[in-house]
Parts: C-alpha cells; structure tokens; sequence
C-alpha cells in the first residue's frame, strides 16, 4: 500500500513510517522544512513539502495514495489561544482529508486520546470527550469516523498520555522538561492519579494494523501500561536528573494543567484481542531509566 503520512517525524511518526516501510508498503510524507524532508528521505520514505495548514498540498498527497495516516499536530501548547489554534487547524486537515476519501473506501487513520471515564479504566466503547480543553480533537475525529457511511474506512488510534521511547516524549517528557527547567521533579495533585503510556515502536504497530484491517468507524487504544502513577513517573525522572520531587500546583503546567492532574487510565483489552496487537517493548518507568542527567 502507498500510504501519505503526516507529522512522519514526530515522536510517533517516525516510528509508524519505519513500521510501514519495513513491513512492505511505501510512504509519501509531508515535510514542512528542510530538515524534516531530510529525515524522511533517509528514512526510505518519498517527501511533500507543505503544512497541515496547506490543505491543497494535503488534498494532492491523499489523491496519489492508496491509504493516510494523519499524525501532525501543532508543537505550541503555550496558552489556551495556541492549543485551541493548533485543533483548529488539525480538524480543518481531517476534514480536508476526509473529503478527499469520499467514496473510495481507502483508509484513513488519525490519532486522538484515550477519554477519562470516571472510576474506571476507559475502554475503546467509551466516546471522545467533546467539551473542555480538547473537545475539538474528539469533535472532528468523530466527523471523520462518520464518513464510514460515504465510502471513508477512517479509523482512530487513541493514544495514552505518555507516548515514550528513549526516555523522551508524552506527558512524562513534558514532566521532564519541567524539571529541568526549574530544577523540582514536579507533579500536580497527590500524585497518585494514573497516566496510561505506550512506547512508540509498539504504537507504530497498531497504525500499521488499524491501516491494514480496521473496520470503518472503529476506535482502538494503543495502551502498553493502563496506568502509571505521576507520582512514581515523578520520582523516576527526579532520581535520573538528580532533582527533588514535589507536589506543585496544576497551573505550573499551563493548559495541560487540569488534565495532567486527572486520574485515567485506559484499557487496550479489545484491542489487543481484536487485532492481535500486542506490545512488546519496555514500559513506561523501565524507558525512563534512559533519561540522562
């Protein structure tokens, strides 16, 4: 399959091109820099240049190609003003995208997160939240799942918190960032609300699955550890960096404040048992050993 890939890479995406290209199928990638095109095409992969905010170039990418992956997503989080711009403009991609497929039953993947379910661990039947910080991000993956019904076999990958390999990237990588910068191993809350994580060479697998055999409108979790601790991930990166670990509040964390401080953990049961995925690379505490002072 010659499948168009975006934010091929990110922290996710370069997994998910490497999967692709080493299990038999060939990649077009969006590169909006030199830089980026440069990784892709020594990755294997054939380079578009453009933005996800050039939706012609999106449009042309999906048109030569026989599936999508739709992984690119803003970098600024800086404000409520940025995150909001950046799932304006991801939802504007989808839809651009999704249009493109009308009719032709080729597949489409995109990416969003695993709900938070009161009390319980989220399943992959428990809808998107559509309201709050991210309610945009569930709002346009559900339009695209509903293209099933015109000829779209559009697929999501819910993604945990901490999408991690190295010891790097999530919300625990956010937490690393913090520390460094201000020189406390923080965490907001008591500590004891749970994030579920995934290392991204697993993740990639399920792309791949989801790309090959999902049904249209289906959603799956690609969930390794259905829940860490904060506080344990805290104490892991303040023991790697050296740093003390305290309890600080939400706001230190800008617009993912309230959600860092939520507990939600999340099941990939029916995942796993559905399409055979199953991870095999290290869990989450165990990456974060890899973190260099």
């Amino acid at each position: 399959m010659h499948v168009f890939v975006t934010g091929g890479t990110g922290t996710i995406g370069s997994a998910v091109v490497a999967e692709l290209l080493g299990n038999g199928h060939t990649v077009l990638a969006l590169a909006r820099s030199d830089g980026s095109a440069q990784a892709l095409e020594s990755a294997g992969a054939k380079v578009l240049r453009g933005d996800l905010a050039d939706l012609d170039v999106l449009r042309s990418g999906a048109a030569q190609c026989d599936g999508v992956i739709s992984l690119a997503f803003g970098r600024d989080y800086s404000s409520p003003d940025a995150l909001a711009q950046a799932i304006a403009e991801e939802s504007a991609a989808l839809a651009t995208l999704g249009q493109e497929l009308i009719g032709s039953d080729r597949p489409i993947v995109t990416v969003s997160g695993t709900p938070w379910v009161p009390g319980r661990a989220s399943t992959e039947a428990d809808p998107l939240p559509t309201d709050g910080p991210v309610g945009g991000r569930g709002r346009s993956v559900n339009a695209l799942l509903d293209l099933a019904s015109r000829g779209v076999r559009g697929t999501a990958v819910r993604m945990p918190r901490t999408v991690h390999n190295e010891g790097q990237g999530g919300f625990a990588g956010l937490l690393t960032d913090q520390a460094r910068r201000t020189g406390v191993a923080g965490y907001p809350g008591d500590g004891t609300q749970r994030w579920p994580a995934v290392h991204a060479l697993d993740a990639a697998v399920l792309f791949r699955l989801a790309l090959e055999s999902a049904p249209a409108g289906t959603a799956w979790h690609a969930v390794g550890d259905e829940g860490d601790a904060v506080r344990d991930i805290a104490t892991v990166i303040g023991r790697r960096l050296g740093l003390p670990v305290e309890e600080v509040p939400q706001e230190n964390f800008g617009p993912f404040g309230p959600i860092f401080a939520m507990d939600q953990p999340a099941s990939s049961a029916h995942t796993r048992d559905a399409l055979g995925w199953q991870p095999t690379h290290s869990s989450l505490l165990e990456d974060l050993e890899n973190i260099q002072p």
